[in-house]
């Protein structure tokens, strides 16, 4: 294993841990720019190593530290009503990092993006429905549609930064 390979997904986990105290309280959910630097670390590290700095992320929150949104961690926050987001990171970083690897084109990039927040509604979605006793109607109009539009835009930010990224720097 190479130096870069544990340097980039580190600095990728501690961008979402920052990512994610830029928050606007918003109920159960809050607005964060966590998603941006799943999305980001996907695109600019690729499936692997993206899936390792958002693995990492939950790692460091899981074992107490205050990486997650206003400053809190621990296993019980994963558990918790917006634990399915945390736990879609991962899966959603290795996707779009995935599909940008096969084509570096603006179709593939916003097919991908789209995908990864995809990946991240459906099992915050799960969760949060199961976290109020099944009413999945409720935690669709609380956990993901007061946020489509906002995650979008950051989806939009994320392939316009990695793209220009991608150009400047080989990582």
């Amino acid at each position: 294993m190479r130096a870069k390979d544990i340097a980039y997904p580190s600095l990728f986990a501690a961008l979402t841990a920052v990512g994610a105290q830029i928050a606007i309280p918003l109920g159960t959910v809050p607005i964060t720019l966590q998603v941006l630097f799943v999305l980001l670390s996907g695109f600019i590290l690729g499936s692997r190593l993206g899936f390792l700095s958002q693995l990492i992320y939950l790692l460091m929150g899981s074992l107490g530290l205050p990486v997650f949104a206003n400053l809190s961690g621990g296993f019980a926050y994963i558990y918790g009503p917006t634990g399915g987001y945390l736990i879609a990171f991962p899966l959603a970083a290795f996707l779009v990092g995935f599909l940008s690897e096969r084509q570096e084109t603006f179709l593939n990039y916003t097919l991908a993006m789209l995908l990864g927040i995809l990946v991240i509604y459906l099992l915050g979605w799960f969760r949060l429905g199961i976290f109020m006793g099944g009413d999945f109607r409720k935690a669709f109009i609380v956990g993901v549609a007061p946020f489509v539009i906002i995650d979008l835009i950051k989806g939009g930010i994320a392939t316009i930064v990695a793209k220009r990224v991608k150009q400047a720097v080989t990582i």
